[in-house]
């Protein structure tokens, strides 16, 4: 069974998670590098929901009675 999609709170909690673990220094090598890997991982996701916002979050500007998307950071859609 395919595993369900974090949240953006799950995968930044597990990657802060996994940050603490590594910073502690007690694993092993093998240990160690299994817990990079889910942290880049996790680190991904996080990033991937982010973008997939910053592209949702618009506001409606009116211009000649209409209005025009236009993005947080001043750019035209």
């Amino acid at each position: 069974m395919p595993e369900k999609k974090r949240s953006f709170e799950e995968s930044l909690q597990r990657l802060e998670e996994v940050v603490q673990k590594l910073e502690a220094g007690d694993l092993v090598l093998d240990d160690s590098l299994r817990l990079f890997e889910e942290g880049i991982r996790a680190s991904n996701e996080c990033r991937k929901t982010l973008e997939e916002a910053r592209k949702r979050v618009q506001k409606l500007v009116a211009e000649n009675g209409g209005f025009r998307l236009e993005a947080l950071d001043g750019e035209e859609t």
